[in-house]
């Protein structure tokens, strides 16, 4: 009897993405078996996976989470082994791809929002510092781990100095020393804490509350936040907010807005309530 020949495994992509009927995408670190460390394979599946939900009309928020023991581990140690050893115009590249992952994540004009369970260290907290809402269960462990390796978290830096300013970056990127979940709160990492297997629990009334707004005025706001953040506000500026502002009030989503307050209902961009009856009034 011949024996057979063992057919290769087919690998599961890297990067998982779906959007449910309410428009919530949700992305999937998809690496269990190493703990959802980046290589360049997931490195692309983020960029194309954030580019794709955020300029899909039919997506309203955006859901980071990941598969396995960890929410994400950093780098994959063997592979930027390998990547040091190439030649000097693909290490350039990985890291320009690595910088855009992040820049594009917290340049997104959709809401996101990062589910993190068992612990996020190195490059994966740069995802962390690019989401507006962070959500961590409570035995989830921290780390601005690269120095540990003698690298640097330079694509990182800037998204991170904004979200925990520069005072406790410079302890904690230099350190590299792991922190608890109250700690990351505490710092600003983290926008909320609960308890172990709680996380999609404690999303949901935020996903509701993101669902009820204005889709073009959150895209808005985020970009107004983006571009004034940390500027002196001059006459020019102010000029530039007071225009914006009453242009706003005269666009359809505002008299969209605006009578559904009038008339007690719920404005037309929020999504139908499910068959089961579980929305919230």
């Amino acid at each position: 009897m011949m024996s057979e020949i063992p057919q290769p495994k087919t690998q599961d992509p890297p990067v998982l993405s779906e959007t449910d009927a309410r428009g919530v995408g949700t992305v999937t670190l998809n690496r269990p078996g190493v703990n959802n460390a980046y290589d360049a394979d997931m490195i692309e599946g983020l960029l194309d996976a954030i580019g794709r939900l955020g300029a899909d009309p039919a997506v309203r928020v955006i859901v980071t989470r990941g598969n396995g023991r960890l929410f994400q581990a950093g780098a994959d140690l063997n592979w930027l082994a390998q990547v040091s050893e190439a030649g000097e115009e693909e290490n350039l590249e990985v890291s320009r791809k690595t910088t855009d992952a992040v820049r594009f994540l917290d340049t997104c004009p959709k809401p996101t929002l990062a589910l993190v369970h068992g612990g996020c260290f190195g490059g994966g907290i740069g995802i962390l510092a690019a989401c507006d809402v962070v959500i961590a269960s409570e035995e989830a462990l921290f780390s601005i781990s690269e120095v540990r390796w003698g690298l640097i978290p330079g694509p990182i830096v800037p998204q991170l100095a904004a979200k925990i300013g520069v005072g406790q970056l410079r302890r904690y990127a230099l350190t590299g020393e792991r922190f608890a979940a109250a700690e990351a709160k505490r710092i600003g990492l983290v926008s909320e804490t609960c308890d172990t297997g709680a996380l999609d629990q404690t999303a949901a009334p935020i996903i509701e509350s993101l669902l009820r707004n204005g889709p073009q005025a959150i895209e808005d706001t985020k970009k107004t936040i983006a571009d004034t953040a940390g500027e002196a506000v001059d006459d020019e500026l102010a000029e530039t907010l007071a225009r914006a502002h009453a242009a706003k009030r005269q666009t359809r989503e505002a008299a969209e807005g605006l009578a559904s307050f009038r008339e007690r209902r719920e404005a037309n961009w929020y999504p139908e309530p499910s068959a089961d009856g579980g929305e919230d009034t």
